[in-house]
């Protein structure tokens, strides 16, 4: 069990008058960690620093600042062990997932480093003479970062990482399940020995997550927030920072669906869905949760799927035997999945393999001939139990994929490629895959989704546009007329 401290201003703190909260291991029950529950004057004790650094760190040259992100980044990669241990403990990952984490946490923190010379304006032809026009892009200010628990390390990172290449200093708000996993990727950045006050972290008791959140929303240093959770909550930072007029990047939660056409490749479409499907035993936020197959091949996908679905091993992620699917991340998880479970088979679905459960180790299910009468057709599972949903052709396809309230990933399978690609144009959603999982994330990618899934982009330049401000200067160069 780990004791930790926040950070603030370079300082290891603890909450107002040592205020704590524990968080439990989903398997056991077991004390994994105890935080810091942080109060509304811890936040801007925090947000004054933010500011203050603010000043010195948005004038450092883009070297310096890359020169810091890459220690970082090697300091976050050495942290392996920690991570596999602290993801274990506290939302029951395995350490395969855990070690995808840290690679592409890496990746993110060496990308953010490159785009500090790419944070480029352009000059605009102006039609008053002798005036250089210019669009010029400047840090923000303070980034508020909200970090869900799923992909802690990477969505933590990418909370973090750009804003930092751009100028602007940042408050990490960790994730009430995961306070040792994110704390460990701060000590990464304060060990690469970033300035005092340039990246500053609060974890707080889950009761107190709202008033925290508002707290640091409304202090004027604060300029940006980005969140990455569940679309009830992204709604409640959506609001909150309307009330402050503060710009949001949300990535919310997805319904995503895998449509395979009755040309695909059945077997490469089978591995494609077992990924997307089971990778963090369905915890991501690109999980695939709607298996969209054409009738004339659905029987062979049916068939082949649910096969791969029940090789998959199951097993306490803490135990040295490899396994691809550990915990899920807690009891309501598992009764949400029986609900779902339950709901379908009422209603006439099947059940493939798997079912429900009654501990937080749930093997892969698969729900074959689901239909929008069933809850799971509509709802997020968040967890390894999928339907299979049947169509006749294209058109049925692409009006199943986009029969849900979200739109972040999706995922399209089929041997003639300009058909696939007509296809994956016609699905609404902010990521498509044609001949790939829905579960896929490169540092250097624009990410996110539209309708219930969120708003804005985290990725490469689109993140250099979200965490900058755009300012239009001008420069008179020649005497000016006037007409009066």
């Amino acid at each position: 069990m780990s004791d930790l401290s926040m950070l603030i201003n370079g300082l290891k703190v603890t909450a107002e008058k040592g205020a704590t909260f524990e968080r439990r291991n989903p398997l056991d029950g077991s004390v994994a960690t105890r935080a810091p529950a942080a109060t509304p004057a811890d936040a801007l004790m925090a947000a004054d620093a933010a500011a203050e650094a603010f000043r010195t760190w948005s004038e450092t040259g883009p070297t310096e600042r890359r020169g810091l992100l890459l220690k970082a980044a090697d300091r976050l990669e050495a942290k392996l062990p920690q991570f596999v241990e602290a993801m274990a403990a506290e939302t029951g990952a395995t350490a395969m997932w855990a070690g995808f984490n840290v690679m592409l946490g890496g990746n993110m923190i060496r990308e953010a480093a490159s785009l500090t010379t790419q944070i480029a304006g352009e000059v605009i032809p102006s039609d008053v003479p002798g005036s250089l026009a210019m669009g010029v892009r400047q840090p923000a200010g303070v980034v508020l970062g909200i970090a869900p628990w799923n992909a802690p390390v990477i969505l933590g990172v990418r909370a973090v990482a750009t804003p930092l290449a751009c100028g602007n200093t940042v408050i990490l708000k960790g994730s009430e399940n995961c306070p040792r996993t994110h704390q460990l990727i701060v000590e990464s950045f304060q060990e690469a020995g970033l300035p005092a006050g340039v990246v500053n972290y609060l974890t707080n008791a889950p009761q107190d997550a709202g008033t925290l959140v508002e707290a640091i929303v409304a202090h004027p240093a604060v300029r940006r927030v980005n969140f990455t959770g569940s679309t009830r909550v992204g709604k409640l930072i959506a609001q909150t920072c309307a009330k402050y007029l503060k710009p949001a990047v949300l990535e919310l939660g997805g319904k995503a669906p895998l449509v395979i056409l009755d040309d695909a490749d059945i077997d490469d479409s089978v591995n494609a869905a077992a990924f997307g499907c089971f990778a963090n035993s369905g915890q991501i936020c690109m999980s695939t949760e709607r298996i969209v197959v054409d009738e004339a091949v659905a029987d062979e996908f049916a068939r082949k799927f649910a096969a791969k679905a029940k090789s998959l091993p199951v097993g306490d992620p803490r135990k040295p035997d490899p396994v691809v699917l550990g915990s899920v991340i807690g009891m309501a998880a598992v009764e949400h999945c029986n609900a779902l479970i339950d709901d379908a088979l009422a209603k006439g679905a099947r059940l493939l393999c798997g079912g429900k459960a009654d501990n937080t180790l749930m093997a892969a299910t698969v729900l074959d001939h689901v239909t929008p009468q069933m809850r799971i057709y509509h709802e997020e599972s968040f967890g390894p139990v999928k339907p299979i949903v049947r169509v006749r052709g294209v058109e049925e396809a692409v009006a199943c994929a986009n029969d849900n309230e979200y739109g972040l990933s999706a995922a399209v399978f089929g041997r003639d490629l300009a058909r696939a690609f007509n296809v994956a144009r016609r699905i609404d959603s902010g990521i498509c895959h044609v001949n790939a999982p829905t579960v896929h994330d490169e540092a250097q990618m624009p990410f996110g989704g539209v309708k219930g899934s969120g708003m804005g982009r985290f990725g490469g330049r689109a993140g250099v546009a979200e965490f900058t401000e755009l300012r239009w200067i001008t420069m008179q160069t020649t005497p000016r007329h006037y007409p009066f």
